[in-house]
């Protein structure tokens, strides 16, 4: 069965994923701009105590508006994955960026982050056996080279390596996992996931700091801390798993690498830093690896599986099942529903539906 040759429903992951881009590389120059006021740790919290928050007021005024998502709740077997979610993503990841951003000019800070596209992507094909070809691996391999170029620092206690740039690597590396964890809830409410996040996240890393006697930052510094949280955090992280759901992780990732750059451009702006030949070569080499990353096709004959789950979805070539009296009616909607065994050929990627072998 051969179905068109570029699905609409492509579409839709990669403009989520370039948005949730967008807001989150915005995010590092402004938070970098608030280290003046607020310690590194207690910032991590308010980011995320921010994002929880503000989704958590977006969803009350839905409900009293009378408006639906129509998405899939989280259920009592997701919670090891959100727990990981939580440790990795939002609490381990967020310190070691703030902590590296102490230490490292905001462009070369915000162009490093491309790291957390590669070891998504690493985590990805290496443990999730998600399929990455020879042009993703390029794509990756000129990011790394970016990134490495970067980090370097001759000076810097006598390794060359700045810690500062480390701390982001791992900041990067814990988001990595975060992401892989993240995609095996795709399917279910993504304002329910970072609102979960970002209170859980956000209220331990606070807490923390007060303990560590860390002073609570004045009422301005508050409100810009939780706005910045709620727009680069929270909203961020709503399209980047409704990303997932079209594009898998490793090609969701490829697109996120796109955020350091507008995180470079306006730390370029805010801070006045000089735009320096390394600055330049890392920018080209990564633009090079987001490149070979989005220009990727992806096409073959597969075997879809019986396969039972519930997740927001239409009446597409992927979902040709019967309905019982109570599940819902209209399109788009949201029950458990079964998918019989299919075999058919066109554009793909490890998406909800296309998690297959190679």
């Amino acid at each position: 069965m051969k179905l068109s040759s570029r699905p609409a429903r492509l579409a839709p992951g990669i403009l989520f994923a370039l948005l949730s881009a967008v807001l989150f590389g915005a995010s590092t120059p402004l938070a970098k701009l608030l280290l003046g006021t607020i310690d590194p740790w207690m910032l991590a919290g308010l980011l995320y105590l921010g994002s929880g928050l503000g989704l958590g007021a977006l969803q009350l005024g839905r409900y009293l508006l009378g408006h639906t998502a129509g998405e899939a709740p989280l259920r009592p077997a997701d919670l090891p994955w959100l727990a990981g979610i939580v440790l990795a993503g939002g609490i381990i990841g967020p310190v070691l960026l703030m902590i590296g951003l102490m230490r490292t000019p905001a462009s070369a800070g915000a162009l490093l982050l491309n790291l957390e596209g590669l070891a998504t992507m690493g985590i990805a094909w290496l443990v999730f056996r998600e399929n990455v070809d020879r042009r993703l691996l390029l794509g990756a391999f000129a990011i790394l080279l970016g990134a490495m170029l970067l980090s370097w620092q001759g000076g810097d206690v006598g390794s060359g390596i700045g810690w500062g740039a480390l701390a982001i690597a791992g900041a990067c590396l814990a988001w990595g996992i975060d992401n892989n964890l993240t995609r095996k809830l795709s399917g279910a409410d993504p304002m329910q996931i970072a609102l979960v996040k970002g209170l859980i996240a956000g209220t331990v890393n606070v807490t923390l700091s007060l303990v560590r006697d860390e002073a609570i930052p004045p009422a301005a510094a508050l409100l810009g801390a939780g706005t910045v949280g709620l727009l680069g955090y929270g909203l961020s992280l709503v399209l980047f798993v409704l990303a997932l759901r079209y594009l898998g992780t490793a090609r969701t990732g490829a697109y996120f690498s796109t955020a350091p750059f507008v995180g470079t451009v306006l730390a370029i702006a805010i801070f006045g830093e000089p735009i320096t030949p390394g600055l330049i070569a890392a920018a080209a080499l990564m633009c090079l690896g987001v490149y070979l990353h989005i220009s990727e096709r992806h096409e073959h004959e597969h075997r879809h599986v019986t396969m039972d789950h519930e997740h927001r979805h239409v009446h597409d070539e992927h979902h040709r099942h019967g309905h019982g009296p109570d599940d819902p009616a209209g399109e788009p909607h949201t029950h458990r529903h079964r998918h019989m065994p299919m075999v058919h050929k066109h554009p793909h990627y490890p998406d909800l539906h296309h998690r297959h072998s190679h």
